[in-house]
């Protein structure tokens, strides 16, 4: 059976299928539509923040019909850890200045917030137009409220540690076509 139609897991380190490719397809052409309908007349900069929005920032971009620019920043606060530090680092900056311009920063996953809040701290400090969220994903944890809330979400996800779709642990599983739940035993 495909994993795509039962959401049966390929991989044997994955609980269950949370997104199907199908499911990522239909996230991806719905947000493109609402940034292409937002920033038509801009020319926003689209910011991934490498490694994990990769996957999502190459297809998102191919799907958001209008004049823009691209460039990357790679952040880390994990490390090879699956909670986060809390501690934020800057491993690589922008090339292009941003000052009077529209950014657009494209994430993975946004759970507590905390480096993403940092890195548009960063941003503000050099002038841009405005800055807006576009989030893959949005973890809701119970009793937790994220310190930044992202104008464009792809969808919420459970309290899990979710993998694929340039999602990863220890820099394993990013090339699985779905998203999933990583069994506990691979992590713990």
């Amino acid at each position: 059976m495909d994993h795509d139609e039962g959401r049966v897991p390929s991989h044997e380190d994955i609980e269950c299928v949370l997104l199907s490719q199908a499911d990522i397809k239909g996230i991806v052409k719905r947000m493109g539509e609402e940034l292409a309908e937002d920033y038509r007349e801009s020319n926003p900069l689209f910011i991934a923040i490498l490694r994990g929005a990769v996957v999502f920032f190459a297809d998102l971009i191919r799907a958001v019909h209008c004049p823009m620019q691209i460039d990357f920043m790679a952040v880390s606060s994990y490390g090879s850890a699956a909670k986060s530090s809390g501690v934020v680092r800057i491993l690589k900056d922008l090339d292009t200045p941003i000052e009077g311009r529209d950014i657009v920063i494209v994430e993975d996953i946004l759970d507590t917030g905390i480096t993403l809040n940092y890195l548009i701290k960063n941003l503000e400090s050099r002038g841009p137009r405005s800055i807006e969220i576009a989030a893959f994903l949005v973890k809701d944890v119970p009793g937790q409220r994220s310190a930044v809330l992202p104008r464009y979400v792809g969808a919420h996800v459970p309290d899990a540690f979710v993998v694929g779709y340039g999602l990863d642990y220890d820099e394993r599983y990013r090339n699985l076509p779905y998203l999933g739940v990583l069994k506990p035993e691979v992590y713990s």
